[in-house]
């Protein structure tokens, strides 16, 4: 069985929060704070709506508005809360940017193994970029979850009648993709995006023989 990432993995996804965030802060121009500095703050807002409202666009313009009052001190006028939404109004997932030959490659692989599809997010709005990229036929199943932390790959297992010594997690991020997925008892393929999200990013054990890194999604067809 071989469970697939889908944003950053199948599809180009974080580079373009990436461009509205540059956007927004390129707006925002604090008088006294650097890029670097704002991003940090951005971040902090981040991690912490992520554990508490999740993931997906509308989580993301949210950050956005925190992290403008938590900086101006001061709420946002209406027309600065209308400013902040047409810089997030780019992140509208009726099309899709597939990785170099995914289509090909998964449709390689499963003529050999069990296909499933993994990703954490909103519902709808995961459903709308799989429903965009093509891809969906080639999935035996697909699980759309809040987090993908140990209870979820170990109920996933469960569900599925996983083995887990013949299931393989492929994806990019260190912190959902492979820690967990290994901790489950699982193997894993990490695959390194340059643009992978600052929160997804963990250091991985280099001596754990259970992880397989590639260079790309295509050479999945050397190994599986």
């Amino acid at each position: 069985m071989l469970v697939f990432d889908a944003d950053d993995t199948l599809w180009e996804n974080n580079v373009l929060f990436i461009r509205v965030v540059d956007d927004f802060l390129a707006w925002l121009a604090h008088p006294t704070l650097d890029h670097a500095a704002i991003r940090a703050v951005l971040n902090d807002v981040e991690r912490a709506n992520a554990a508490t409202h999740g993931y997906g666009s509308r989580v993301f313009l949210r950050n956005l508005h925190e992290c403008f009052e938590k900086l101006s001190e001061r709420p946002a006028t209406d027309a600065e809360r209308r400013e902040i939404e047409e810089l997030a109004a780019a992140l509208v997932f009726d099309e899709v940017e597939l990785m170099p030959e995914v289509a090909e490659t998964l449709a390689d692989l499963g003529t050999r193994h069990e296909l499933a599809l993994l990703t954490k997010g909103d519902d709808t709005e995961q459903r709308r970029k799989l429903a965009a990229s093509g891809l969906a036929g080639h999935f035996g199943s697909v699980h759309v979850v809040r987090e993908k932390d140990l209870p979820t790959y170990l109920a996933l297992t469960e569900s599925l009648s996983l083995d887990p010594a013949t299931t393989w997690m492929i994806g990019n991020s260190p912190k959902s993709d492979i820690i967990p997925a290994r901790r489950a008892g699982w193997n894993a393929v990490f695959i390194p995006h340059p643009h992978t999200w600052e929160l997804e990013h963990a250091a991985l054990d280099p001596a754990d023989t259970g992880v397989l890194e590639l260079p790309s999604f295509t050479t999945l067809r050397n190994h599986f």
